[in-house]
């Protein structure tokens, strides 16, 4: 297996390709240790010292390390945790939660159409970037969303909400007057 490894925008975190399905269809965040319960992948990575987050897209790994971690030290130690679960065959999660989940059964039309523009025009590039972004809410004008992770914590998070995101969700729809991390 050959797992090819990019930088984010986010220093503290490395986007790995293990050129297989990681997810398929969704993403799993796990910000910390205690969150990897329902995770085989998730919870081999957080046996190595200095990883503080995991998070799982379609086709990607995305691993958070400490402030006094050096990526030329965890690097070797996450691609073999990699390849070992891979090679196990065990699952990449156990059971799904929907808790996560963004899809309301009495969404109106315009938080139907602030997830279209969401899921279409930026979930794919933080994809890219290693990450993922949730809506949690809208009320009143405002826009409430959450960035997952390399993008969490990530240093040009909050413009990307306020620059970015904003103004797209602003130019298609004139009811949203603001984004607001959740």
């Amino acid at each position: 297996m050959f797992i090819q490894t990019e930088d984010t925008p986010n220093p503290a975190t490395l986007k790995f390709i293990p050129g297989t399905d990681v997810m398929g269809q969704g993403t799993a965040d796990f910000p910390d240790k205690q969150s990897a319960g329902t995770s085989p992948l998730a919870r081999r990575l957080f046996q190595i010292d200095g990883i503080d987050a995991v998070f799982l897209g379609s086709d990607f790994v995305t691993v958070t390390k400490g402030d006094d971690q050096e990526w030329f030290t965890l690097k070797p130690s996450i691609l073999a945790g990699i390849m070992e679960h891979y090679a196990s065959g065990l699952p990449v999660v156990e059971a799904q939660s929907n808790a996560d989940s963004d899809e309301g059964e009495e969404d109106d039309e315009l938080v139907k159409q602030i997830k279209h523009l969401l899921d279409t025009r930026v979930r794919p590039a933080v994809a890219m970037d290693g990450g993922d972004i949730v809506f949690h809410d809208f009320e009143d004008g405002i826009v409430t969303l959450s960035m997952q992770g390399a993008c969490s914590g990530c240093p040009s998070s909050t413009a990307t909400l306020k620059m970015g995101i904003e103004n797209m969700l602003r130019h298609y729809i004139p009811e949203v007057k603001e984004v607001r991390p959740a």
